[in-house]
């Protein structure tokens, strides 16, 4: 499993490989829009194995099950989905999930907009705290 050498890149590439089929394909498509969106993401490996990307804090989660690849925003309640994206973990005060179910396509442009605005978010909130201090 994960020695201490590798970084959360290095496994979150393996994840990838070795989901090998639809899942490993759609995370790999999401990761690079994520990257495509914010070129100062920084990827981590936590909780036994949960790819995330981060950004001034958590943006999102790249989970795998059988039937479906869940990206989980941890503060999605906050941010606005003009395209709908969000499908999954609606009625919580704070999370919103992307589910993509094999043969599902999600909008890049409407995508990356999300993410944008996640990082937004987490900026903003991490300058409030500064200046509450």
């Amino acid at each position: 499993m994960a020695s201490q050498s590798e970084s959360a890149s290095e496994l979150i590439t393996k994840r990838i490989a070795e989901l090998g089929d639809w899942r490993g394909k759609t995370l790999s498509r999401m990761r690079k829009l994520i990257k495509e969106a914010d070129t100062d993401v920084v990827e981590e490996w936590k909780w036994m194995g949960t790819p995330i990307w981060s950004h001034d804090g958590i943006i999102c989660t790249g989970e795998s099950y059988k039937n479906v690849v869940k990206l989980t925003f941890f503060k999605g309640a906050s941010l606005k989905d003009p395209a709908r994206l969000f499908n999954s973990s609606l009625d919580g005060n704070a999370r919103r999930a992307i589910d993509i179910h094999e043969g599902e396509e999600v909008d890049a442009s409407a995508f990356k907009d999300l993410i944008r605005a996640a990082v937004a978010l987490n900026s903003s909130a991490k300058k409030s705290s500064k200046r509450a201090k």
